[in-house]
């Protein structure tokens, strides 16, 4: 019995974090049970980047749609420690995932560093083709202003550098 209350409580636990990063909840009408959530998510290594992140969930069934918007913007200092811990591979890294249906369908949100224009990538894709399309968006926070942000001077050292230690 004891065990038992606790698993009841640790999955209640669960469910209720997934709430704690939603900031808005839109009706799509009275006779739907679909809703617009937007939540909140603060990028784990550049946490002076925001995201906000829309997407239908349709109580009742078993997969929500897979359209989503996402927007981005710089709401804190981004150092140049914070972009030298991130994946600068051309597929970056996932730093935000959720499941939207029983059958293997994901929202994730993917940080991608564009480094010839030093601007940070965030993109929202759905892991499911539905109807043909990947539903996807991308926003977009350029490091000009921040500390991270590099002059070309400091660029062309950085890489007389590299080029001396190798």
């Amino acid at each position: 019995m004891i065990k038992k209350l606790a698993i009841v409580s640790a999955m209640t636990l669960s469910l209720s974090a997934c709430d704690q990063n939603e900031v808005g909840d839109v009706s799509l009408g009275i006779f739907t049970t679909k809703d617009i959530k937007i939540e909140v998510l603060t990028d784990p290594v550049v946490t002076g980047v925001t995201c906000h992140i829309s997407n239908v969930e349709a109580n009742l069934d078993f997969a929500d749609p897979s359209d989503m918007g996402i927007s981005c913007r710089q709401t804190g200092e981004i150092t140049p420690d914070m972009i030298a811990q991130i994946d600068k591979s051309k597929s970056g890294e996932v730093v935000f995932k959720k499941s939207k249906s029983v059958l293997f369908k994901t929202l994730k949100i993917r940080r991608i560093y564009d480094e010839g224009s030093q601007t940070l990538l965030y993109l929202s894709y759905s892991t499911k083709e539905i109807e043909g399309s990947y539903k996807h968006s991308l926003s977009t926070v350029p490091l000009w202003g921040t500390k991270a942000y590099k002059t070309p001077e400091q660029i062309a050292a950085d890489k007389a550098v590299a080029q001396t230690n190798s």
